[in-house]
């Protein structure tokens, strides 16, 4: 746990999660998710250990079957029993019997709304054992896994997103069960940030005063995914929101867990207290420049039609917003702010959490890092990570890489590094790398290629939304998806094989 001193967040009642607190007064938690097999007993405790040492109090496990389900008793028995108090999650889809088994044996159960039922009495009978037993609930909604009939009413949108949050919100209410914590994920910074703005408006018009569990899915791994967190998390730390985190990032879940609790430190240093902001410009169906610039630029870029603005407060991102607002018409403005040292990654991950909001919302059309210790084409590179995981301007392949879990069909890790040796040299290209179907399909939808685990050792291939080939063995699965590129169009050779 980490104290977050002068820092005030929004509001919230306290959830009890074994031996910890979520909300209330409590400070922000951090948490990770193992990817070994969760009936592998020993593995399972022992990446669970891992990620504690780290610094995680809470850890996370898919719980797919019953063989996984059954094997959380004996986790959570070898976790005490060599003096861990971490506090466990089970993570449900698909199967309400095993949500009741797993409510039976951990501190915390997660399901989904997309694939969870509020009728046949199986909330109900969920919740009858979590209150018996002081177990938590989280209501876990995924951009990638809405119910068809949310999808249906409301779209693929944020809007859809918070209808199924609140569904279920309601109905924990109405049995008078306040344990609970509510996330809205996606693998899109400007998605995710504007559905947990529309929740927390929606949870307030309603008096409800639930924490909120932050996270972007699929970010991906090195540099990039870590500023891709940094811009969403970062984003809605700055609105006061968020109670827990957990940094998905397609690494050794231990490896997150520094990242997570450089955020929440970073934030912890902040005064004030801040405002939630939800008016309807920020949509991302409806997304406009404050600017008429329509491609936001790094600092080589500025020329004398920028306004640059300094940020020179502990808290950046209102001092810009503020000084934004404030301006008389619409000339394009280029946010700035000096970071000292040399370690390129954590101002990186800095000035992601700074800057993205302004960008996610259409209020700056630059951003300038002023980092004299630091190579200046690193911070132009960046810079534009920066820029893209905003949304705002594509230089690079971009990978929706999920952090696999339990479920994951594949080594995720060592698969998406060859994709990228590979493809990276395509510009303006999604492609997503997905463990499997859970939330694959989903999370990926606006990729242009997808890369998904079909069972083990079988991969299906995606064009958009549309199967292309089903169940491939791996060992071809790489060369197809070139394969698929090229008679796209879409391929160009690397810059150094060139002319050969």
């Amino acid at each position: 746990m980490i104290d977050l001193n002068g820092f005030r967040r929004r509001q919230t009642h306290s959830v009890r999660i074994g031996r910890y607190i979520i909300g209330g007064q409590a400070p922000v938690a951090v948490q990770s998710m193992t990817n070994t097999p969760t009936a592998d007993i020993e593995a399972s405790v022992a990446q669970s250990e891992r990620i504690a040492d780290a610094g995680a109090p809470i850890v996370r496990l898919t719980a797919q079957g019953r063989k996984e389900g059954e094997a959380l008793a004996g986790i959570m028995a070898s976790l005490r029993a060599d003096g861990y108090p971490t506090a466990v999650v089970a993570d449900i889809h698909f199967t309400p019997e095993v949500a009741f088994m797993a409510a039976e044996s951990v501190d915390k159960v997660r399901i989904n709304p997309g694939n969870f039922r509020t009728d046949a009495g199986e909330l109900e009978r969920l919740i009858e054992i979590c209150r018996r037993r002081g177990v938590a609930l989280r209501i876990g909604v995924n951009h990638g896994s809405l119910a068809r009939r949310i999808v249906d009413q409301w779209g693929d949108t944020p809007e859809g997103m918070v209808a199924s949050a609140m569904e279920f919100l309601r109905r924990c209410r109405e049995l008078d069960f306040d344990q609970v914590v509510v996330s809205m994920k996606s693998s899109n910074t400007r998605v995710m940030v504007h559905a947990y703005r529309l929740l927390v408006e929606a949870m307030e018009r309603e008096g409800m005063t639930y924490p909120v569990h932050l996270g972007v899915t699929e970010a991906g791994d090195g540099r990039e995914g870590r500023i891709k967190s940094a811009v969403g998390i970062g984003a809605l730390l700055a609105d006061g929101i968020g109670d827990t985190i957990r940094v998905s990032l397609t690494e050794d879940p231990e490896r997150e867990v520094p990242v997570a609790r450089r955020l929440v430190e970073y934030f912890a240093r902040r005064e004030g207290r801040f405002e939630v902001h939800h008016a309807e410009r920020y949509s991302p169906t409806e997304y406009r420049r404050r600017s008429s610039i329509d491609i936001p630029v790094t600092h080589d870029e500025i020329d004398n039609r920028f306004t640059v603005v300094d940020a020179v407060s502990g808290n950046p991102t209102a001092e810009w917003r503020a000084a934004i607002l404030d301006m008389e018409g619409n000339a394009p403005v280029a946010i700035r702010r000096r970071y000292d040292g040399s370690d390129a990654d954590d101002i990186a991950l800095c000035a992601a959490a700074d800057m993205g909001q302004l960008l996610l919302d259409g209020l700056a059309d630059g951003v300038w890092i002023d980092a004299p210790d630091v190579d200046p084409a690193t911070v132009r590179d960046i810079e534009l990570m920066i820029l893209q995981a905003s949304r705002v301007r594509f230089s690079r392949t971009e990978y929706i890489a999920c952090p696999s879990c339990g479920r994951t069909l594949y080594d995720i890790q060592s698969t998406l590094a060859e994709i990228k040796a590979r493809t990276s040299h395509l510009p303006n290209l999604k492609i997503g790398v997905m463990g499997c179907i859970v939330n694959g399909p989903g999370e990926m939808a606006d990729a242009d290629y997808g890369y998904v685990g079909a069972a083990p050792g079988c991969i299906t291939l995606y064009r958009g939304r549309q199967i292309v080939e089903r169940n491939i063995s791996q060992s071809e699965a790489l060369d197809r998806l070139v394969t698929l590129i090229k008679a796209d169009g879409r391929w160009s050779e690397p810059a150094a094989e060139s002319g050969k």
